[in-house]
C-alpha cells in the first residue's frame, strides 16, 4: 500500500506531514507558519511559542517583504527593450545623454534611463510654398518638397529642439537665395532642375551647421508660377514672346529657303560670266590667229588675197538671205528673185502647183551665184588688159 494511502500498518493511515492518528493538515495553519517564518527573516516580530500575538505582528512584514521583492521583479524586468535593425536609440541618465544604443535587445534601470527611440533609414518628406523676388525683381511661387533621413540621432535629439521646424526655416533661407540670384525665365522654365541642386547643397550647409543630424538625400521644385493675382498679366506677357518665338522661327526658316537659291544663282551667274569670257577670249584669240595667217597670204598675193575675201564675204552674206538681185550686162533692169516666197510655198505645199520645191530652189540659187562669179571673174579680166 503506499504510504499516504490509509491502511498503512497496524490499519492506520501514513500521512506524509506525520499527523499520525491526526487527519489531513489545517492549511491555515500551514500559512500562519510561513507568515512566521518570513516574519523572523525581514524582522517583522518575534516568535512565541503559543502562537498566537506574535504571528499577528509578522503578517506586515512578510507581505511588504513580498511586494518588495514583487516591485523589484517587475522594475528589473521594465529595464528590458528591442531595438529594431532601422533604429537608433538616445540614452539619457537623470536627463543627460549617456550613451547611443545599437540594435538588438538592451536593459537599462527604468525610472532612471530615458530611451528615444529614432528611425535613421526612413525617409521623411516635408513641403514648403513660399512667394518671393527673383534677380530680375519679379515675383514668383514656388512649391518645394524636401526628401531626408535622420543620419546622426544624438545630434537629432539633443542638439535643436525642434528638427522640423529647423528644417522649414533653413528650406525657405535656401530657396530665396537661390531664386534671389536667377531671372524669372530660369525659374519657370528649364531652370527648376539646377535650382534644385543648388537648393539641396545649400540646405545641406545650413543644416550640418546647426548640427540638426538631418542629410539630406532630394529636393524637387514641385512648381513655379507667378502669383494669382497677376497671373492674366503673365500669360499675356507669355503669349507675346511665343508670338515673338514663332515670328522669328518663321523669318529663319524663310532665310534658310531663299539665302542658298539666291546663292546658287550668283554662282550660276558667275559661272556663266566666266564661260563667257573664256569663250571671248578664245574667239578673239582665234581671230587674232586667223589675221595673222590672212595677213602673211595677203602679203604674198594681194590681188587674190582681195578677191578671196571680197567673195566670201559675198557668200556669208547671201547665204543669209533668200533674196537674189541678178544684174543683167548690157542692159538696165535688174532682176530680182523672190526666193524667200517661194521656199515658204514650197514648206506649205504648194510647190506643187508651181512645179518647184526646195531642192529646186537650192539648185538655182546655187547656178546664180556661180554664175555672178563668172561675171565678176570675167569683168576682172578685162579690166587688168
Amino acid at each position: 500500500m503506499a504510504w499516504n494511502e490509509p491502511g498503512g500498518g497496524n490499519n492506520k493511515p501514513r500521512d506524509p506531514w506525520g499527523g499520525g492518528d491526526q487527519g489531513p493538515p489545517d492549511l491555515d495553519e500551514a500559512l500562519k507558519k510561513m507568515q512566521e517564518k518570513l516574519g523572523g527573516l525581514f524582522g517583522g516580530g518575534r516568535s512565541s511559542s503559543s502562537g498566537g500575538g506574535g504571528s499577528g505582528r509578522g503578517v506586515p512584514g512578510a507581505l511588504l517583504g513580498v511586494l518588495a521583492a514583487g516591485a523589484l521583479l517587475v522594475w528589473g524586468l521594465m529595464g528590458f527593450y528591442q531595438i529594431d535593425e532601422q533604429e537608433r536609440a538616445v540614452v539619457l541618465r537623470f536627463g543627460k545623454y549617456h550613451e547611443t544604443v545599437q540594435p538588438g535587445l538592451q536593459w537599462n534601470p527604468p525610472l532612471i534611463d530615458e530611451v528615444i527611440k529614432v528611425n535613421t533609414t526612413k525617409v521623411r518628406a516635408a513641403s514648403f510654398r513660399e512667394i518671393m523676388l527673383t534677380q530680375d525683381e519679379n515675383i514668383v511661387e514656388v512649391r518645394l518638397s524636401v526628401q531626408y533621413v535622420i543620419d546622426d540621432p544624438t545630434k537629432f535629439v539633443l542638439e535643436v529642439r525642434d528638427p522640423e521646424r529647423s528644417l522649414q526655416h533653413a528650406s525657405e533661407s535656401a530657396i530665396r537665395h537661390v531664386v534671389g540670384g536667377n531671372k524669372m525665365d530660369l525659374v519657370l522654365t528649364e531652370g527648376r532642375a539646377q535650382i534644385a541642386l543648388d537648393v539641396r547643397e545649400r540646405l545641406q550647409q545650413y543644416l550640418d551647421m546647426y548640427e540638426t543630424g538631418i542629410r539630406v538625400s532630394k529636393v524637387n521644385v514641385d512648381e513655379s508660377k507667378p502669383p494669382t493675382q497677376v497671373q492674366a498679366a503673365f500669360d499675356d506677357v507669355i503669349k507675346a514672346r511665343e508670338d515673338e518665338e514663332r515670328v522669328k522661327n518663321e523669318a529663319q526658316a524663310y532665310a534658310n529657303g531663299i539665302v542658298p537659291e539666291a546663292r546658287g544663282q550668283a554662282q550660276r551667274q558667275i559661272e556663266e560670266a566666266s564661260a563667257y569670257r573664256e569663250q571671248v577670249i578664245a574667239n578673239a584669240q582665234g581671230e587674232a590667229e586667223r589675221f595673222t595667217k590672212l595677213l602673211a597670204e595677203y602679203r604674198k598675193a594681194p590681188e587674190v588675197t582681195r578677191e578671196r575675201l571680197y567673195l566670201d564675204a559675198v557668200q556669208a552674206v547671201l547665204s543669209k538671205t533668200n533674196k537674189v538681185m541678178v544684174d543683167v550686162e548690157g542692159g538696165n533692169n535688174v532682176m530680182y528673185l523672190p526666193l524667200d516666197r517661194m521656199a515658204s510655198q514650197g514648206s506649205t505645199g504648194s510647190s506643187r502647183e508651181t512645179g518647184i520645191d526646195s531642192a529646186s530652189l537650192r539648185e538655182l540659187t546655187n547656178a546664180v551665184t556661180e554664175q555672178l562669179r563668172r561675171d565678176a571673174a570675167t569683168t576682172s579680166r578685162r579690166g587688168g588688159r
